[in-house]
């Protein structure tokens, strides 16, 4: 079974915040938390948030194992971004984009592909 969250208008350009996700797609949760929270990039405080409030999701609302979860599903989406004003050349301007992301971590409790089977079977 499947238990996500998602967090939406995050102020980080996406490129910036694949550097993390990247790195904790496929992997156990408490090894996924552990990248996240000694992360010296600018998206680990959001993304280990967000970690955590699908951990707590697959906990509360589907009952499932929290030591038996790992990373199904990490995606990081464009938002829209904000245009700010600068002054270019010439008495021009130029526009700078803010970028915003969304960003969805999906949780199972399935056996991942490609792991070592359970024992007793």
């Amino acid at each position: 079974m499947n238990a996500k969250a998602s967090v939406k208008w995050v102020r980080i350009s996406p490129i910036k915040a694949r550097l993390l996700t990247s790195q904790i797609q496929g992997k156990p949760v408490d090894e996924a938390l552990r990248l996240a929270r000694f992360a010296r990039v600018k998206a680990a405080p959001i993304v280990r948030k967000c970690l955590e409030s699908a951990i707590a999701n697959a906990e509360h609302n589907y009952d499932m194992d929290v030591d038996a979860l790992w990373v199904k599903e990490v995606r990081v989406d464009k938002g829209p971004f904000w245009k700010r004003l600068r002054p270019g050349s010439r008495g021009k301007v130029s526009i700078r984009k803010r970028r915003t992301s969304h960003i969805t971590i999906v949780v199972s409790d399935e056996p991942r592909p490609g792991a070592p089977a359970a024992e007793g079977r």
